[in-house]
């Protein structure tokens, strides 16, 4: 049984990689044990505030530590991903040397309207987490266009051709947990 932490990019109630995510879940291998980490609590980072962290800070860092794996899903801002994705992982990979993230199975997928789905963004967040030190699934990659209804009301994938290649992309994740996981 592996547990895999889920950290969503996206703030707003109705995201759509939050629907996403919540999906993904239910691809997953039976006994997978997911934990979605909130963010909309942390403060934005400041070194200052690193010997005594905030409540916020140590829950989020203990959610990674205990998890033997990491999902990132996450929107593209700007073409690149959102301050808030950035701030949870500046307080769950510091203070220097208590980097949460370090040796985890990670993977990183995302859902936008546009075209490219979220590849620019997860680009920006590839570059981030090798500095990280994660063991980062590279294929398959997930650059999901967001078409209305994608996912129904019971937060099933909809679409057949979509729920294929994301029960593909979670059989591969999960078994890169058990593969690297702890």
């Amino acid at each position: 049984m592996s547990k895999i932490v889920v950290i969503v990019g996206s703030l707003r109630r109705d995201s759509h990689n939050r629907k996403l995510a919540g999906a993904l879940t239910k691809l997953a291998k039976p006994g997978t044990v997911f934990t979605f980490a909130k963010i909309d609590d942390l403060p934005l980072f400041s070194q200052d505030l690193e010997p005594s962290p905030p409540a916020a800070v140590t829950r989020l860092k203990g959610e990674i530590d205990a998890a033997d794996g990491i999902l990132i899903v996450t929107p593209e801002y700007n073409r690149s991903i959102p301050g808030v994705l950035k701030n949870a992982i500046d307080w769950a990979s510091r203070p220097y040397g208590k980097n949460s993230f370090d040796g985890k199975p990670t993977a990183a997928i995302g859902t936008s309207p546009g075209a490219v789905g979220t590849a620019v963004a997860q680009q920006h967040l590839r570059s981030i987490l090798a500095y990280l030190n994660v063991v980062l699934m590279g294929q398959p990659e997930g650059y999901i266009t967001y078409k209305p209804d994608m996912v129904d009301a019971q937060g099933q994938v909809a679409d057949e051709s979509v729920r294929k290649f994301l029960q593909l992309y979670m059989d591969r994740f999960t078994a890169w947990v058990e593969r690297f996981g702890a």
